[in-house]
């Protein structure tokens, strides 16, 4: 029987392979700066088995790895930023969608942050808040209330398993299944509206196994159709999950569980796709995020990384996912034998049949083990000077890019502060507009969008509305009402305020709205029927409660609303 291969039609985005792009060109990085790469890689890949050992034998190691050094390439070469300001607003973001690599992110803050400390110390913040310190991964995966000696001593955070904006530079709670890519994605949304043209960047972290939920496909259809040009999605495609070593369909061999690849799956949405075949090697790696940073169609971008999970750490695939080496187990020395032999470094050891912290059970000893072991990688950074300081200039390049940029809000951005003095002069004195006259019929959810769209009119657009293909039998169409007809779009239509979130999607819809109130000079406003929303949106909605907590326990941020209309609930 004669076949025939199915294209895609035409789309809006492209498709690059970096290596083929690389053959006509010189490689970005000089031999030396790769070499300052390489070197900060070793600290960073150590670090990890480290941080896995001494929890003791907690985390993530092997997606932490295998995506470090894209990660590492966004921090010092892609994104502008100001590491001494995490609060900056008119920054690029990095967002951790995949919320079971924060080992890795801490590993990274930290790191950095020793970078700072010794290149360039007048980079970092005056308060310990807005740093993540060495001295602070001692509390990774700890309890707040912990009493060890050397937590108490250096006033360590408690860090969370999964990212929140607890800690600096972290604008979400992640972790949930395919709702921190939504999310992230809710952030581009509110930042590509209050900037226009000029908007930040939103860097965003995933794996292709958290690609596999439905909400994400949902999510990328949203951003494709919006033209959601300052969303950059960056994938680590090791083909390996908790269960699996084949997640998805990987040229003729079928996937496990689903039968696209990250390419594909982006491309199908209208992303532009830049392929990286060999995602560990810096020089395809930079040479691809500075080509994503030069496309200009408008169009989101997926950079996608093929990597291997566990990379080097003498645990790969499945088996470093949320697994590792056994607690101070030669394997576990081996792992990091690259870093200490080299000056004949030496971790604290003992025999495994007399290990002085009874495997874990004392732990003020394991504690004082891990601050020894975090004193050798602070030693090392230091005594690797040239590429500490070469670092070090290109974060503080990094805040020079962003101060150039001059980064000014559209000139008819949003402003939320009105929603907030209105309800505050409200409950003095109630507002006769919008009164209803005597007599007149109307429902509660017809008068909830009528009461929304006074405050969106006078805040000059704050209310952003979506809904699961409902906007007129849920009444939150009122909401949009005097501004231009229409979906939002940041290419054609950005004045409107209604949001088209891929149709009947309230899971994608709840994440992106709840970014999108994330970021702080919006109010989202979803609605469906209740019988699917409450459902539907509970785990979004959860996380945000989760973020905007955290980031009280920090700041002295006011909580950011997102509304969540369940319309049509119960019998008649």
């Amino acid at each position: 029987m004669k076949t025939e291969t199915m294209k895609f039609g035409p789309r809006r985005g492209i498709y690059v392979d970096i290596a083929e792009q690389m053959k006509s060109q010189k490689p970005p990085l000089s031999a030396e700066e790769l070499q300052n790469y390489e070197s900060f890689d070793l600290v960073y890949r150590s670090l990890c088995a480290l941080m896995y050992n001494y929890v003791p034998m907690s985390g993530h190691p092997g997606g932490s790895i295998s995506s470090g050094r894209f990660v590492q390439s966004l921090i010092f070469d892609s994104m502008d930023y100001d590491v001494s300001n995490p609060d900056r607003e008119d920054a690029d973001i990095l967002s951790y969608a995949a919320g079971h690599k924060a080992l890795g992110l801490y590993a990274l803050w930290a790191l950095r942050n020793e970078v700072t400390r010794v290149g360039a110390p007048k980079l970092l913040a005056s308060d310990n808040r807005k740093q993540l310190r060495l001295e602070d991964l001692l509390g990774f995966r700890q309890n707040p209330i912990k009493k060890t000696p050397l937590f108490s001593e250096f006033k360590s955070k408690a860090l969370d398993g999964h990212p929140t904006p607890a800690t600096p530079f972290v604008r979400l709670s992640t972790g949930a299944s395919g709702v921190g890519l939504a999310s992230s994605l809710g952030l581009a949304y509110a930042a590509a509206d209050y900037y226009g043209s000029s908007a930040p960047r939103v860097h965003i972290v995933e794996g292709e196994g958290g690609m596999t939920p439905g909400r994400v496909a949902e999510a990328l259809a949203a951003a494709g159709t919006a033209c959601l040009g300052n969303a950059f999605l960056h994938v680590d495609w090791n083909q390996a999950s908790i269960d699996s070593n084949r997640v998805c369909r990987d040229g003729g061999q079928p996937g496990d569980y689903v039968q696209w690849d990250p390419m594909e799956l982006c491309y199908l949405n209208d992303w532009n796709v830049v392929f990286v075949p060999d995602g560990l090697d810096f020089q395809q790696v930079i040479a691809a995020q500075r080509y994503a940073l030069g496309i200009q169609n408008g169009q989101p971008t997926a950079v996608i990384y093929r990597t291997t999970k566990g990379w080097k750490y003498g645990i790969e695939g499945k088996a470093s996912h949320g697994a590792g080496h056994k607690l101070c187990a030669e394997a576990f020395f081996a792992a990091v034998s690259p870093l200490i032999t080299p000056k004949g470094k030496e971790l604290p050891r003992c025999e495994s049949d007399a290990q002085r912290c009874q495997g874990g059970g004392k732990p003020e000893v394991i504690e004082s083990c891990y601050w020894e072991a975090l004193g050798v990688v602070r030693r090392t950074l230091e005594e690797k000077k040239a590429a500490t300081l070469s670092l070090a200039h290109r974060l503080e390049e990094a805040r020079q890019r962003l101060d150039r940029a001059h980064r000014t809000l559209r000139s008819n951005a949003p402003h939320i502060e009105a929603v907030f003095d209105l309800a505050q002069r409200s409950l003095k004195q109630p507002a006769m507009d919008p009164a209803l006259e005597i007599g007149t019929s109307t429902t509660l959810r017809g008068e909830l969008g009528r009461v929304l769209n006074h405050y969106n009119k006078k805040s000059g657009g704050a209310f952003f509305v979506a809904s699961a293909d409902l906007l007129g039998s849920t009444s939150v169409n009122t909401v949009a009402d005097s501004f231009p007809e229409g979906y939002w779009s940041a290419k054609s239509n950005s004045l409107s305020r209604t949001l088209s979130l891929a149709g009947i999607c309230e899971d994608a819809m709840c994440g992106i709205l709840s970014g999108l109130s994330t970021f702080g000079h919006h109010i989202g406003v979803a609605s469906s029927y209740g019988a699917f929303l409450a459902p539907l949106g509970h785990i979004a909605a959860r996380l945000h409660a989760i973020g905007a907590q955290a980031r009280a326990s920090v700041s002295n941020d006011p909580y950011k609303p997102l509304i969540l209309v369940c319309a049509h609930v119960g019998l008649k």
